[in-house]
C-alpha cells in the first residue's frame, strides 16, 4: 500500500493515458502529443515556481491573474510602446527587452507577496489572494478588458518575433517544452544540490527550527515568491505569445492547475517534502487528463467537476501517506 501510495503519480498518468487512447484514435499520435507537450509545459512552469512555495509552507494564488497581467503588459509594449511623456516620444521595445521587463514585473509581484507575509505576518493564502485581485483588475484596467490583437511586431519597429516564443519550435519540438527542460534542470538542481535548497526544506518543515539554526527565513520567502512570480510573468507571456494576442482574462484558474500538479506530484502542502520531478509528473497527469477530455467530448462542465475531483483525491492520498509514512 505504502508502494502503491509513492509511485500514486506515475499509477495516475499511466492510467489516465491508457484510458484515452483506448477512448480517441489519435490521442497518441505525434501531432497531438506535440500540443499536449505544448500545454504541459504551460502548467508545469507555473507549477515549478509554486512548488518553492509550498515547500515552505505557503501558497501563491496570484500566478494566474500575474500571467494574465504579463501578457497585458507585453502586448501593450509590443502594440502601443513605452510612451515617454515627458520627453515626447514612445520607445519600442525589442522582443528580448519586452521579455526582459515583463520578468521583472513578475518578480516584483511575487517580491510583493513576500513582504505581506514575512513583512507584515499577512497569511499567504490572504497576501495572494489579493494580489491575484490587485494583477487581475489592473489586467482590465490597462485596455478596459478589451484584447491586445496581432502582436507580431513591426520590422520598422524592430520588435518582430513575439510569436515565435509560444508558437515557434526548435528541432520540431515547441520553444515552451524546450524553455520547461532548462528550467526544470535548473530548479531540480537548485532544490536538490544547493544550500538555497536545503534551506527551503528547512523552512517548510520547521521554520522555528530553521530560525534557530540561523536560515534567514524572511529571505528564504522573499525568494520562493520572487521565483513564483517570474514563472507567472514567463506563463503570461507564453499564452500571448501563442495566441499572438492578449486577453486581460488570460490565465483564470491557472492556480488551481498549478497547485494541483503540485500536490500529485508529492509535495505536502504543509511544507518540507516535495520534488521537482514529481511536479513534472503531476502536470503530466493534469495536463494529459484536461486535453483528453477535450478530444473525446466531455463538457467544459464535467471537465471541472473530474479535475476537482482529482484535486481531493490528490490531498487525500497525500494526507494518507503521510499518515502511514
Amino acid at each position: 500500500m505504502a508502494l502503491l501510495l509513492q509511485f500514486r503519480t506515475l499509477v495516475a498518468l499511466a492510467l489516465v493515458i491508457g484510458i484515452f487512447a483506448v477512448l480517441a484514435p489519435n490521442f497518441l499520435t505525434l501531432a497531438n502529443a506535440l500540443i499536449m507537450l505544448k500545454h504541459i509545459a504551460i502548467i508545469a512552469i507555473l507549477a515549478i515556481g509554486m512548488t518553492f512555495v509550498i515547500l515552505t509552507g505557503g501558497i501563491d494564488l496570484s500566478v494566474g491573474s500575474v500571467a494574465g497581467l504579463a501578457g497585458m503588459v507585453a502586448g501593450a509594449l509590443i502594440l502601443n510602446g513605452l510612451p515617454l511623456t515627458a520627453l515626447g516620444y514612445v520607445i519600442y521595445p525589442s522582443v528580448p527587452l519586452v521579455v526582459g521587463m515583463v520578468l521583472v514585473l513578475g518578480v516584483g509581484l511575487g517580491l510583493f507577496n513576500g513582504l505581506l507575509v514575512t513583512r507584515f505576518q499577512v497569511a499567504p493564502f490572504i497576501a495572494t489572494l489579493g494580489t491575484l485581485y490587485i494583477a487581475r483588475g489592473a489586467a482590465m484596467l490597462m485596455s478596459d478588458g478589451a484584447t491586445f490583437p496581432n502582436l507580431v511586431g513591426s520590422a520598422d519597429l524592430g520588435n518582430l518575433g513575439f510569436g515565435w516564443l509560444g508558437a515557434g519550435r526548435m528541432l520540431g519540438v515547441p520553444v515552451p517544452v524546450w524553455i520547461l527542460a532548462g528550467l526544470a534542470a535548473a530548479a531540480a538542481w537548485v532544490a536538490g544540490a544547493t544550500t538555497f535548497g536545503r534551506r527551503v526544506y528547512a523552512v517548510g518543515g520547521s521554520e522555528r527550527a530553521a530560525l534557530l539554526s540561523g536560515v534567514r527565513v524572511p529571505r528564504i520567502k522573499y525568494a520562493v515568491y520572487a521565483i513564483s512570480g517570474g514563472m507567472a510573468a514567463l506563463v503570461g507571456m507564453l499564452v500571448a505569445s501563442d495566441l499572438v494576442a492578449a486577453h486581460p482574462a488570460s490565465g483564470e484558474s491557472f492556480e488551481l492547475s498549478a497547485i494541483a500538479a503540485v500536490v500529485l506530484g508529492g509535495t505536502s502542502l504543509a511544507g518540507g517534502r516535495g520534488t521537482i520531478g514529481g511536479t513534472l509528473i503531476g502536470a503530466c497527469v493534469i495536463g494529459v487528463l484536461g486535453d483528453g477530455m477535450v478530444m473525446v467530448g466531455i463538457s467544459e462542465f464535467w471537465q471541472m467537476v473530474i479535475k476537482g475531483a482529482v484535486i481531493i483525491a490528490a490531498v487525500v492520498l497525500d494526507r494518507l501517506q503521510e499518515r502511514l509514512g
